[in-house]
């Protein structure tokens, strides 16, 4: 049974062995504070009293040579046994070779560091170690062997360098030093030692061999740093020609690097010093213009600071133009398609009036084509075109420039699946200012063929009019018209043209045309247009026929009203005061009103509003004719309002009630007034007939 619940990733033991079993938690029955408080300190000193004396082994004192022999050899059998078992641990042999120094004798420490060297040479500590040891103990020759070793195996630790080079300074062994300082240089360390071989000579009034260091220098490390402290190295010196030509070197060789811009600031402050201030300006002015924007931050802050001490008016608003312009070319290359920014870099460099840098900046804007072709991604970036053409047009008056910018543009647009009217409309316009009159219809020519829209052929139809070319004015509007045969608009413009060139036939059968078409996107301006046209024209028959044709198609109260009021005034201006004919009128405007009152009674029962409002205008229009009018013709057709109350049902919540009007009209009253006459007869019946039985 045991060996078959063993488990073997348990060392052949059974769950239950292995189970750690966890005292149970003792429950505090009384939980009331106790009489006598005891607090930590208490608890702390009480530990502290009854703790043992700590056990040490006692003192020993040494007599005589034997005793002193017995125990160093003790010691050392020690310390062999401890290497013998841990030879890897460093601090064993550490202590074992300062206890032989303790003892004096050196030999025996020497051979004990040599051991430990055997075992890793490549730990630096130990050499430094090995070598304070003998430096301690005035072995100079040996200190030196034991330097000479150590970088000779290890060049590239920094440290045992340095600690040799400052042991034979301070020897006063200065032609040494120069001599290790030369091997270490040969294996090119970091800017440190090359930094502290100069410092080296600078103590010793070197100059020339400071000079020729930092030359080595520059070369083993031709960075902005290095170039920088051999410029200051000489500028200290006061040797400013030498430093100019250090910061030439360095901006021949260093111009394109990361870490430009600190060179430049550098040089310009240090022509600053110079009290050059016109070559710092270019230096300033150099460096802005080759490094790029998103490097040059300080630089730009130094540029404008300098300006604002030594500039002139003109010379900070150039600083702080070129801040802003930095400001903006960081936007714009976090965001190269933000066409905002475009548009205020551009008006900036416009303000300053550089050519070259705006249509630099344009280029560069128009560059950033919208991702994908949809009309809304294009409309802002469209301006970018416009702009840039009306600048080449107006400001820099470069019209071969212009006509190249409006044929990119137009180029650029995909016609197919979007177009812009503006686009083609300026371009043409343009040409028409050039007085290329041929260009500018070729243009709008294409723009019909291609993307034609209303924006266009009302255009391109006021200029062939402004020019008084009738027959391409008739072609545009035949062409708008098979584009768009239901626009009204175009229907109305077309036939007011006609009119206006007293082609009174041609404008009817263009109406004619027009409320013909089986669908218009505003049909009651075409007609109403084609009504007043009739009147104007004095053809009130013709209008008469116009509104009965209407009221087949439809019956909307406007139109009804319409009718009667054309009919309350269908009279000759010269026949006013002609009373017969006054009568006449009226009476065809309230046959009208008849019709529409019956049509609105019988027909749409449901419209009460409606036929309260056409009785309204029937009242409205019996009042105006004063005597001949007769207001209590229609006053007895007019509906009592009455307020009423209704359910409105709610998606959540309980159902609301609203307030509204209603009309009760006097043929409802009588109506009503006889139900309840019937339902009271009725009931009358059934009581007479309920006693009987």
């Amino acid at each position: 049974m045991g060996s078959r619940d063993a488990d073997p990733s348990l060392g052949y033991l059974t769950r239950k062995e292995t189970e750690v079993k966890l005292p149970r938690p003792t429950r505090v029955k009384n939980k009331t504070p106790a009489p006598i408080q005891i607090t930590a300190e208490q608890i702390l000193r009480e530990a502290r009293e009854r703790q043992e004396a700590e056990i040490r082994p006692p003192k020993q004192k040494i007599t005589d040579p034997t005793e002193l022999a017995d125990y160093r050899l003790r010691k050392r059998k020690e310390f062999e046994a401890l290497i013998s078992r841990v030879r890897w641990n460093k601090s064993v042999w550490v202590k074992y070779a300062k206890w032989e120094e303790s003892q004096k004798d050196f030999k025996r420490a020497r051979s004990i560091w040599e051991r430990a060297l055997e075992v890793d040479y490549r730990d630096h500590t130990m050499w430094l170690k090995y070598a304070d040891v003998e430096m301690k103990n005035k072995f100079v020759n040996h200190a030196r062997n034991v330097w000479d070793r150590a970088v000779t195996l290890l060049p590239r630790v920094d440290q045992l360098w340095y600690k040799y080079i400052h042991m034979e300074e301070m020897l006063g062994n200065v032609a040494g030093a120069r001599q290790i300082f030369e091997r270490w240089m040969g294996w090119t360390p970091d800017q440190q030692g090359w930094l502290s071989y100069i410092k080296f000579e600078l103590r010793y009034n070197e100059i020339e061999r400071a000079r020729a260091i930092f030359e080595r220098f520059v070369q083993c490390h031709p960075k902005v740093s290095a170039w920088i402290r051999f410029a200051k190295f000489e500028m200290k010196n006061g040797e400013i020609g030498r430093a100019r030509n250090c910061y030439e070197r360095a901006v021949d060789k260093l111009a394109d690097d990361e870490e430009a811009e600190q060179l430049f600031v550098a040089f310009a402050e240090f022509e600053e010093k110079c009290k050059e201030t016109e070559r710092a300006r270019c230096i300033y002015k150099f460096a802005l213009d080759h490094i790029p924007k998103g490097r040059a931050e300080d630089l730009y802050r130094k540029f404008v600071a300098f300006e604002k001490q030594y500039g002139d008016r003109e010379g900070i608003e150039d600083a702080i133009v070129g801040k802003r312009r930095f400001q903006y070319e960081d936007e714009v290359r976090k965001n190269p398609r933000n066409y905002d920014t475009w548009f205020d870099y551009i008006r900036l460099e416009e303000s300053v009036g550089n050519k070259e840098r705006i249509r630099e900046v344009y280029e560069r804007a128009i560059a950033n084509v919208p991702p994908a072709e949809e009309k809304r991604y294009w409309q802002r970036y469209i301006y970018l075109w416009i702009n840039y053409a009306l600048y080449e047009e107006l400001d820099a008056e470069d019209m071969e420039r212009t006509r190249d910018v409006y044929r990119e543009c137009l180029k650029l647009i995909p016609h197919q699946k979007f177009s812009f009217a503006k686009i083609w409309l300026l371009a043409a316009q343009f040409e028409i200012r050039q007085l290329r009159l041929k260009e500018a219809r070729l243009l709008l020519g294409e723009a019909i063929g291609r993307a034609p829209k209303d924006k266009i052929f009302k255009k391109y139809i006021e200029i062939e009019l402004h020019f008084g070319n009738i027959d391409r004015c008739r072609k545009l509007y035949e062409k708008y018209l098979e584009w768009s045969p239901e626009n009204c608009y175009a229907w109305s413009k077309f036939a007011e043209l006609e009119r206006s060139l007293y082609e009174t036939d041609r404008a009817r059968a263009i109406f004619e045309l027009a409320i013909d078409q089986p669908a218009l996107d505003m049909p009651e301006l075409l007609w109403k247009a084609y009504i007043d046209f009739e009147i104007s024209e004095g053809e009130f028959g013709r209008t008469r026929a116009l509104y009965e044709r209407l009221l087949n198609r439809t019956k909307h109260l406007k139109v009804w009203i319409s009718y009667a009021k054309f009919e309350a005034s269908a009279m000759d201006p010269e026949a006013e005061e002609d009373i017969e004919l006054k009568k006449n009128c009226l009476q065809r405007a309230r046959d009208v009103f008849e019709r529409a009152v019956s049509y609105f009674r019988n027909s749409a029962p449901e419209l009460k509003e409606e036929r309260a409002m056409l009785l309204e205008e029937w009242l409205n229009m019996e009042s105006g004719f004063a005597e001949l009018g007769d207001v209590s013709l229609v006053r007895a057709k007019l509906p009592k309002k009455l307020k009423k109350r209704r359910q409105i049902d709610m998606e959540d919540g309980p159902a609301a009630y609203e307030e509204y009007i209603d009309y009760l009209f006097p043929e409802e009253t009588q109506t009503t007034n006889l139900k309840i006459l019937e339902a009271a007869y009725k009931w009358k019946k059934q009581r007479v007939a309920s006693e009987e039985d």
